[in-house]
């Protein structure tokens, strides 16, 4: 439409496409970012292209009993907003108009023809907030409610109850509402969990697990069955553990959830990833690195050789540091192949191989098939064994860049498990260039912050002496809305690097226990986990009880 119209050049969309896949913004947000086209230009042209009509929701007032057509939980999960109802057909602005596959799921919960106008997308969002302001609780309490009426005629045991279940109305929109509420709140998992007496549903946010309202114990099948249609699994298997995907748009967003099923002894078990580009910046400037471990960092990536491992527990953020570091080096010159378990985001430009064990595609296999195909740069997704790394290490000395990944408390330690695999101290001083240790700890939310005159036993939790650091301010949360009265609202990284330098080589070599080369380290000049985040606390980002749980 936009090449047809001499408004934009093929290059121009393939640029724009680029910075969609790589931010996750919506696509009419990239074309206004590169200039290509004004926002009430191209509103025109889409309602041109369309057959229909541009409205300016500024000059309209949707009646009562239009708004009751379709319900808050549809309205905000796709962006829409009911406008008018015409000889049984209702006229709706939505935030992505193009978007057909909406329109027939919108045709099919409210059983009317639906005809798609165009508007402003943050006037749209506007009047959700001003005409829908319960939010999400009420559409939730009302769901539920509705789903017990289900209770007297479902039987459990029989296929065709459950296949009629999962597929109706209250189903299907219950889904849709836990799927939004949870990118709503900027989940990073939601469990599913039948218990004998109870179905949880919880969703993992900044790193802590909450329970919403739980729906009937009765309709777990079915909700599970649902959530296993729409990823694409076989909802007839329920005695093995199944991994599939969903792709969806919420109010414009694509967002990817992983999926992962789990038989226990009440039912399979589900666990989702939320995988959202739009609130996670793969960037090196924007995960929190303190500006001179930045640069540090920034000069290990450019090496042409060498092993840069980034380590710290499950959910630490290593995978997104190491999508940071190959953005960072990513270029049409070098050829990158990574090999992940699975493959999170897609990334332009990388070579991207998933891990299945399940048919011997390991990651040492993998890394022996990548040193056949002319790569420049290599991430592996973790080190788990000894032949893994020696062939990483092999990779490294024969001239690749080798990105990976370790479980360990702290960056020297990284030494040590190497060690322990059976590496040889030798091998790993000839390739190991750096370290990056890292954590997650919860910021304080912005809009209910408080700042506080720190106590001398909050001083002394963490070492530190009130005269040196002089006269300063902690903070913490009181608890709000917006933070759902956690007091927190996203998450910020601290970091450990520890570089190899000549003399901590020799240490190595020697096999000096990880203790001491810390505090060689520490001499050289890096900064440990315990005092980046003491770094967050004075800075008022995070507080006292979030670092000292994390370090």
């Amino acid at each position: 439409m936009l090449i047809d119209a001499g408004i934009a050049t093929e290059e121009q969309l393939e640029q724009v496409y680029e910075e969609q896949e790589r931010t996750g913004v919506p696509f009419t947000d990239s074309l206004y970012n590169f200039g290509i086209i004004q926002e009430h230009e191209l509103l025109q042209m889409i309602a041109d292209n369309l057959g229909t009509e541009f409205i300016d929701l500024k000059t309209v007032e949707p009646h009562p009993s239009v708004l009751e057509l379709v319900p808050a939980n549809i309205v905000r999960m796709y962006g829409i907003l009911p406008v008018y109802e015409e000889d049984e057909v209702l006229y709706v602005v939505a935030v992505e108009p193009m978007n057909f596959r909406m329109i027939d799921e919108l045709h099919y919960v409210i059983g009317k023809e639906v005809i798609v106008r165009v508007a402003r997308p943050d006037d749209i969002m506007n009047a959700i907030e001003h005409f829908y302001p319960e939010g999400m609780n009420d559409s939730m309490t009302d769901l539920i409610a509705e789903m017990h009426d289900f209770e007297d005629d479902f039987d459990e045991e029989d296929d065709s109850d459950l296949e009629e279940l999962m597929n109706s109305t209250p189903i299907v929109r219950f889904v849709n509402v836990i799927l939004y509420q949870a990118v709503k709140d900027l989940a990073s998992d939601i469990h599913f969990e039948p218990f004998a007496d109870e179905f949880k549903i919880r969703y993992r946010i900044d790193g802590a697990l909450y329970e919403m309202t739980p729906p009937p114990k009765h309709l777990a099948n079915p909700v599970i069955s649902r959530v296993k249609v729409i990823s694409g699994l076989d909802i007839a298997e329920r005695r093995l553990p199944q991994d599939g995907r969903i792709t969806l748009r919420v109010a414009g967003r694509k967002i990817d959830l992983r999926v992962s099923t789990l038989p226990t002894q009440y039912g399979e078990s589900v666990v989702l990833r939320v995988l959202d580009k739009s609130v996670v910046s793969l960037d090196l400037d924007a995960i929190g690195l303190p500006d001179q471990m930045k640069e540090d960092l920034r000069t290990l990536i450019a090496k042409p050789n060498g092993i840069v491992l980034v380590t710290g527990p499950t959910g630490s953020g290593k995978t997104t540091t190491l999508y940071s570091c190959l953005k960072e080096i990513n270029s049409i010159e070098d050829k990158i192949l990574t090999a992940e378990d699975p493959v999170e985001y897609n990334i332009e430009g990388l070579m991207q191989v998933p891990i299945n064990e399940a048919v011997g595609m390991t990651f040492a296999k993998a890394l022996r098939s990548f040193l056949r195909q002319d790569p420049d740069r290599i991430m592996l997704g973790e080190i788990r064994d000894l032949e893994t790394a020696q062939m990483a290490i092999q990779a490294s000395l024969t001239g690749h860049l080798v990105l990976s990944t370790l479980h360990t408390n702290d960056a020297p330690g990284a030494i040590t498990r190497l060690v322990d695999m059976g590496v040889e101290p030798f091998l790993i001083t000839s390739s190991v260039e750096g370290i990056l240790a890292q954590r997650l700890v919860r910021r304080i939310c912005v809009n209910c912050k408080i700042s506080y005159d720190p106590t001398d036993v909050e001083f002394e939790a963490l070492g530190l002496d009130r005269d040196e650091v002089g006269d300063i301010q902690f903070a913490y949360g009181k608890g709000c809305k917006e933070c759902n009265d956690t007091g927190y609202r996203g998450r910020k990284g601290i970091y450990e690097l520890f570089i190899l330098t000549p003399i901590i080589r020799e240490m190595v070599n020697n096999k000096e226990p990880a203790s001491v080369l810390t505090a060689k380290a520490h001499e050289e000049g890096m900064r440990s986990l315990r005092e980046d985040g003491i770094r967050s606390i004075i800075d008022e980002i995070s507080t006292v009880e979030e670092v000292l749980k994390y370090t």
